[in-house]
């Protein structure tokens, strides 16, 4: 159950289109899985070290706070998705896809505890979990 097998989830879900790794810190696997399977990603984090990384590793990343988001980031997306978030940070995940109207995917670190309002996937072996809207 390769992390790669989440990208392949959230396509499964939803048709092509342009879709954000919120908090994307250091590891990209994901959100360059999802490139290869023709989706326009965009990362965020707060980290603007994280964002440079990204950058260099051909990943399209903005910083933004997402206590705090700059809606006009992330028009026109149609899914959001998260790899082991800090537990503070997801309910701004979930806030946010809410206003957007589009659903969220997290696949969480082994035993953090997600919201009740979220819908335990099990895809691969992979623990995720989803908000649809």
């Amino acid at each position: 159950m390769p992390i790669e097998d989440f990208a392949d989830f959230i396509a499964s879900r939803i048709p092509a289109g342009k879709v954000v790794e919120l908090g994307i810190g250091f590891q990209f696997k994901v959100a360059l899985k999802l490139k290869e399977l023709g989706f326009q990603v965009l990362a965020v984090d707060w980290n603007e070290r994280a964002v440079e990384a990204a950058r260099e590793a051909g990943i399209e990343a903005f910083r933004d706070d997402l206590f705090n988001p700059r809606f006009d980031l992330y028009r026109g997306v149609r899914a959001l998705y998260s790899v082991r978030p800090t537990p503070e940070i997801v309910r701004p995940i979930l806030e946010l896809g809410e206003k957007l109207g589009v659903p969220v995917f997290i696949l969480p670190l082994a035993g953090d505890v997600m919201p009740k309002t979220m819908r335990l996937v099990n895809y691969r072996g992979l623990a995720i979990y989803a908000k649809d809207i």
